[in-house]
């Protein structure tokens, strides 16, 4: 894959996802490392408000602002509170020049750290970081340190979610006449509306670059263990729901072959027992991973903390350009959801199918729902509200099933609002 060139269309973007302790900061680093190695120009940028990345680096990274931690690297930890409040510090000045006004407290009179406890406020405004950081033609590649892997789902998830939900509750055409209706609320009315089409403009800019599949992947580090397997299982399920791209995962901290002659610690049986189960979780994360690349990370004799050390440790995990840009196929996979005329000929007897790749899918925790023009598809205990293509908003569910890594949802016409 070619460097994206700057200023054009934006860096890519990879997303580095993993459970707490599987070494998701240090992989991330090493990433960073490799991609500077082979020419590009990276910054690596912390949305884990714990940020550990000035404690794998070896030295201070950036609170808010980027500086050079290694050649090639830039490296930044994304304050979101900052952020909230330098955001709700611009709102409050906009809304003094209205003056005051007879509705009891002033929004004024609250601090932006009261604002932290609405749910996915602070994560919006961190991704909302990371477009705009992408966007500035500074960087080849942005190589982001997620939060611990439920709390990067939920919010990787949120920009879709808080788009549909508002162009629900309050639709773009209603905003319109509400804001021209005339009344003696207008100004008020109208900085509300304008206000709230900045926030849709931010989320669908974040919803934008989070799908866009030829710039964004997701990576995830993960145990070669039981637990770890699970959890890639339900990581790459979630992706594929959400209709992210996964382009590698990473299995990190797997025991090396002891050399001939060599002490192993505990014993050699001991360090061959758990090398043995290591491998043999190696094995199943490869087959449950479906088309793609499985990298492995060895565990190393010291913790890979500063800048040489994760050189090191890069040129192991990402030992040539392939493994580094993992599998071209998977830039062009799959679209998520695919829609098509199954038989028939477009008349009442038609029957449409409706196709999304699930491929670790738990057939047992499917759930299925329709909402006016939405399916509602959920899957291993996350869900995700589906915009139908035009044709099948006129149409009823048939039924559903699995063939083999996709989910098949059936359709046909509804006879009282199809066209005869």
């Amino acid at each position: 894959m070619n460097a994206a060139e700057p200023g054009r269309g934006g860096a890519q973007v990879r997303l580095i996802l993993g459970k707490g302790g599987a070494g998701r900061t240090t992989i991330a680093a090493a990433t960073a490392a490799a991609l500077a190695a082979a020419g590009r120009k990276v910054l690596l940028a912390s949305l884990d408000q714990a940020h550990s990345l000035s404690d794998v680096l070896g030295r201070p990274v950036g609170r808010g602002h980027e500086i050079l931690v290694g050649a090639g690297v830039d490296a930044v930890e994304i304050d979101t509170l900052a952020l909230l409040e330098e955001r709700y510090r611009g709102l409050v000045a906009v809304l003094a020049l209205g003056g005051a006004h007879d509705h009891g407290a002033q929004f004024a009179d609250l601090a932006p750290e009261e604002l932290t406890g609405l749910p996915g406020v602070e994560d919006l405004l961190g991704l909302g970081e990371i477009v705009r950081l992408a966007g500035q033609g500074r960087w080849d590649v942005v190589v982001v340190d997620c939060p611990p892997t439920a709390d990067a789902l939920r919010a990787l998830a949120l920009p879709e979610t808080v788009s549909g939900y508002v162009e629900r509750v309050w639709p773009q055409h209603r905003r319109v006449t509400a804001m021209t209706a005339g009344s003696s609320a207008d100004t008020r009315v109208a900085f509300a509306v304008a206000m709230l089409d900045r926030v849709l403009d931010a989320t669908a800019a974040v919803s934008a670059l989070l799908t866009d599949r030829s710039r964004t992947a997701v990576r995830v580090v993960t145990s070669a263990e039981r637990v770890g397997l699970a959890e890639t299982r339900r990581v790459l399920s979630a992706a594929a729901l959400a209709g992210l791209r996964v382009d590698a995962v990473v299995v990190n901290k797997l025991l090396p072959q002891a050399d001939s002659g060599t002490s192993t610690p505990g014993g050699g049986d001991w360090y061959d027992t758990c090398r043995a189960g290591q491998q043999d979780a190696l094995t199943d994360i490869r087959a449950a991973s479906d088309t793609v690349t499985v990298l492995a990370a060895d565990h190393q004799a010291a913790e890979p903390l500063g800048w040489d050390a994760l050189d090191g440790l890069a040129r192991a995990v990402y030992s040539d350009n392939d493994a580094l840009d993992p599998s071209e196929r998977s830039r062009n996979d799959r679209t998520p959801v695919r829609v098509a005329l199954e038989s028939g000929s477009g008349d009442l007897e038609s029957v449409y199918a409706m196709r999304m790749h699930l491929p670790l899918a738990d057939p047992g925790t499917l759930t299925l729902g329709r909402v006016e023009d939405d399916l509602l598809v959920g899957a291993d205990g996350r869900r995700r509200r589906v915009r139908l293509a035009s044709v099948l908003r006129r149409c009823i569910v048939q039924g559903a099933e699995f063939d083999g890594a996709d989910l098949v949802v059936r359709f046909v016409p509804d006879p009282a609002v199809w066209p005869q």
